[in-house]
């Protein structure tokens, strides 16, 4: 049976792109405009706090973990100066050394792994639809490693350095969306998944994407009649059965088309669709391009290409 979240994680690619120690001491704030790639950074030692745009302050202690799924504006700072340094991280790529905030000589006070990645699929709205604004995790070890041994590996140019990276941030954004509770994550799959009624249903809906699945044999799966099931499924996933039906079946076709292993009628023949025309059809209007033109446009390049 297939594993969501394995999916998704496979279809995102993601790939390391940077990663900076900081540290700060004495009185220090400093404001971060909008940045929108997705962001993580893990306490290594001391405390701060966090106030992301729209969500209220975090403090932070020795061993939190913080993912922004697409970073938006925030202010990191000791908690109680008032008046930040503003940095635009778009404009102002930050320095390849590490970055000192505050009182410039002495200990730090507080000592932080941060850094963002990037993903290698054109799937820019993907982990955000899956994950909170701010996740925020205490209490698991497991980040700490996988984040120091992301921070080593960046480092250090060594033989394999790409494939680590690579391999070590799919870890940790599965760690992070294993960590997240059904409870405070939004309508989406991590909550569907969280559904022991559900989760049968959406499993067997990914690993055959080409089936055709209607709302009664979902409901099967679910051990629900077929309006519980839609009523259920609509409430936790956030769109209906059919519509997360859709949406997963474009996401595999934009993946097939971007790796240029198949043709369209065979990328539209793994995804349900019998009829190239018809498929055609569907993806001009969720995607706004024709599959042909999209393969062209989005052609993965072999570096990007990963198993």
């Amino acid at each position: 049976m297939s594993d969501p979240l394995s999916d998704i994680v496979r279809l995102l690619r993601p790939q390391a792109a940077f990663s900076k120690g900081i540290t700060a001491a004495g009185a220090w704030a400093v404001r971060y405009s909008p940045f929108g790639e997705p962001s993580f950074c893990i306490v290594q030692a001391g405390r701060c706090v966090l106030a992301v745009d729209g969500q209220a302050p975090v403090v932070l202690e020795t061993g939190d973990f913080v993912l922004l799924p697409a970073t938006p504006g925030f202010l990191l700072s000791d908690g109680r100066t008032q008046l930040p340094h503003h940095i635009d991280p778009v404009r102002d790529p930050p320095p390849d050394q590490a970055i000192r905030h505050g009182r410039q000589d002495g200990p730090p006070d507080v000592r932080l792994l941060g850094g963002w990645f990037r993903f290698a699929a054109n799937e820019p709205d993907l982990l955000a639809a899956l994950l909170p604004a701010l996740v925020h995790v205490r209490g698991v070890p497991r980040f700490s490693q996988l984040v120091t041994l992301l921070g080593d590996e960046a480092d250090d140019d060594r033989p394999g350095r790409d494939v680590v990276l690579s391999r070590l941030v799919d870890l940790l954004l599965v760690e992070a969306l294993r960590a997240m509770p059904a409870a405070t994550t939004p309508p989406g799959l991590l909550r569907g998944l969280a559904d022991p009624r559900l989760a049968p249903s959406l499993r067997a809906l990914h690993a055959r994407p080409a089936h055709a699945w209607t709302v009664a044999e979902l409901a099967r799966h679910a051990a629900l009649s077929r309006s519980a099931y839609f009523e259920r499924f609509s409430r936790a996933v956030g769109v209906a059965p059919m519509a997360y039906l859709l949406n997963w079946r474009m996401a595999r076709a934009r993946e097939l088309l971007r790796e240029g292993r198949v043709s369209v009628a065979d990328a539209a023949d793994q995804v349900g669709y019998r009829s190239p025309a018809t498929f055609s059809t569907a993806f001009l209007r969720h995607t706004g391009l024709p599959p042909r033109r999209y393969a062209r446009q989005h052609a993965a390049t072999p570096s990007a290409m990963r198993s």
